[in-house]
């Protein structure tokens, strides 16, 4: 390419940079917020396979290697920890997703827009309490002494210790996680359901189908591409939980961890123990590597299925 043709395509790229330098102005916070918040502490990922000293810091401190991340292989609770996260996310994601599409399917169906503004501002509600403010609304209802579940719905002779057995907690985080999180995944299914062409209703409603035929042939294929998108991020976390679920809504009961550890509430306890920063770093790196590859895997076998549904 010669100086010519390099010539115009530069006053190509500075009439643009002056036409849109409003929004680049704009775009400028968020992408110093990136770099401080998202770039710049990955260099902390070399803790990992460090052995950290306080007084050494970070880089004089002692290569470890990958002794870091066997501690979490080798402990008598690896199994248990691992089998936790992956099964409570695994139900997190079908019943969520399910709960959030067919919540968003019913405010659709409300025509009075006062209520239906009112029903996304109250089901948004708990997704924006404070973890430690949940717990202590479950603590309310289970309180072994004076709880409304023990005190109300069940009697002194059947009455439970709800927080000496593990057997009802996988059923109690289930409810408490949709609780919280449901109104967050109708908003967002909502705003997809929205955008569907009314049209096309009217068409199926020309065939002869009534509502759940509209669901189930004009709702439900319209949404396919989010509700895949929405399963395929959250493939991405399924090694890693949501910590102040399964740390503060059980007060940190030991006699629930077979019920209720998982691997962040692992790390948290073995790093109070044990003071070591590198195999809590470990554990995040291994995590993040391995929601990659997850996503990585679900979005080529989702691309290999219907090209149009993948991420990339």
């Amino acid at each position: 390419m010669n100086h010519r043709q390099l010539q115009p395509q530069s006053h190509s790229v500075r009439r643009k940079i002056l036409r849109y330098w409003p929004l680049y102005l704009m775009m400028l916070p968020g992408i110093v917020y990136l770099i401080i918040n998202n770039y710049m502490p990955m260099a902390g990922l070399i803790i990992a396979f460090k052995r950290y000293n306080y007084s050494l810091g970070i880089f004089d401190s002692p290569w470890y290697g990958l002794k870091n991340f066997t501690y979490l292989f080798v402990t008598k609770d690896a199994m248990v920890m691992v089998r936790n996260t992956v099964l409570y996310n695994l139900t997190f994601i079908v019943l969520g997703n399910l709960l959030g599409l067919a919540v968003a399917i019913i405010m659709d169906t409300i025509k009075n827009r006062f209520f239906r503004n009112m029903s996304q501002v109250v089901i948004l509600i708990p997704y924006l309490l404070s973890i430690v403010i949940v717990s202590y609304i479950v603590y309310a209802f289970l309180n072994p002494t004076n709880g409304f579940v023990n005190n109300t719905l069940l009697t002194e002779e059947t009455a439970v210790q709800w927080y000496n057995d593990p057997k009802p907690w996988p059923v109690i985080l289930t409810v408490v996680y949709l609780w919280m999180t449901f109104g967050y995944t109708s908003i967002i299914y909502y705003s997809t359901l929205i955008g569907i062409d009314k049209t096309l209703y009217e068409a199926a409603i020309v065939d002869g189908a009534g509502t759940w035929g509209q669901i189930r042939y004009v709702t439900l294929p319209c949404m396919k591409r989010t509700m895949i998108i929405m399963g395929i991020l959250a493939v991405g976390r399924i090694f890693t939980s949501d910590f102040g679920l399964f740390y503060q809504v059980p007060m940190n009961s030991g006699m629930l961890y077979n019920t209720t550890q998982t691997i962040d509430t692992y790390v948290y306890r073995a790093l109070l123990e044990q003071q070591s920063v590198g195999r809590s770093a470990a554990a995040g790196f291994l995590q993040s590597v391995l929601g990659f590859i997850l996503v990585m895997i679900t979005n080529y076998i989702v691309n290999r299925l219907d090209r149009d549904s993948a991420l990339f």
